[in-house]
């Protein structure tokens, strides 16, 4: 009977595993997670990593400072850069007319038919004109905001850039365009107001090369209209510089229509004059509107 005795005395120091229930009960007189106390170990606790020192800090903070201010200022110059290359190589007349592409058939239908009419084959042909697109000229960033460059210019409207003829030494100036029916006043007619904006630009065109420094301004514009001119259809723009003095030029001009096709002459919608001066400062003007 001794030997009993001696194993159950000796039985509550054999260990054995917890049970579920005793590992709950433990933990929760000891206050450990259940998850700490079943499922961690000493070496899967991690220590805190230490920070970098302050300088390594501040050496990356300012690099990346400075890459994502320098990436936001080349972002921002784009637009600024390529105009400003534009400025220093203006594009020029031969570039001009190979610069618009007819996006849709009808511009594409009244590009042809500009280009292939017998005036400007003739203009083409005289060695005393030059042939160009001054609206493409003008840097794209300014063009959007440009009034006949931009504004005014597209389907419906210009339908496609004028197509320009200038004698040389600024004596005379033929431009050949297309109006559409959103530049209409009354149904139908185009607005006196566009007319006049063509017939400023237009003459202002004409003298440029007969100007110190190619540049003129707007001193004086009387307009008298003839005629209603109706929209869609190919409108013509001649003007000459009738005399200049010193910074200042006199021109005279008209927009017409096409001629008839029973040979009749074309009617003059509308007709002006003007006076047209070269500021002061011209010369650094000229570098900016050398596009012109």
């Amino acid at each position: 009977m001794a030997a009993p005795r001696l194993l159950h005395s000796v039985r509550p120091l054999v260990r054995r595993p917890l049970s579920l229930q005793q590992s709950i009960t433990l933990s929760r007189h000891t206050r450990i997670p259940l998850s700490r106390s079943l499922f961690t170990t000493p070496a899967q606790t991690s220590l805190p990593q230490p920070k970098p020192p302050l300088y390594r800090r501040l050496l990356s903070a300012t690099t990346r400072a400075v890459l994502f201010t320098t990436l936001g200022f080349l972002i921002a110059m784009a637009p600024a850069a390529s105009a400003l290359d534009s400025i220093l190589h203006p594009v020029s007349d031969a570039d001009s007319l190979t610069a618009f592409v007819p996006s849709d058939p009808e511009s594409q239908e009244i590009e042809t038919l500009i280009t292939s009419l017998p005036l400007a084959q003739s203009l083409r042909q005289n060695p005393d004109f030059s042939e160009s697109r001054p609206h493409m000229k003008l840097p794209p960033a300014w063009r959007a905001h440009n009034l006949t460059a931009g504004t005014l210019l597209g389907p419906g409207r210009v339908t496609v850039p004028p197509l320009a003829f200038a004698e040389a030494g600024g004596k005379s100036y033929v431009q050949i365009f297309h109006v559409g029916s959103d530049l209409c006043g009354h149904v139908g007619i185009v607005h006196g107001g566009f007319l006049a904006t063509v017939l400023d630009e237009g003459l202002a065109r004409c003298c440029f090369a007969a100007l110190p420094h190619g540049v003129g301004l707007t001193a004086k514009l009387e307009i008298n209209y003839k005629a209603p001119a109706y929209a869609d259809q190919v409108l013509v723009l001649r003007a000459t510089t009738t005399k200049v003095e010193g910074r200042k030029a006199w021109v005279e001009g008209h927009i017409e229509t096409l001629p008839k096709e029973d040979g009749a002459e074309p009617t003059v919608l509308a007709s002006a004059s003007a006076l047209y001066i070269s500021p002061r400062g011209a010369e650094k003007m000229a570098k900016v509107y050398s596009v012109q």
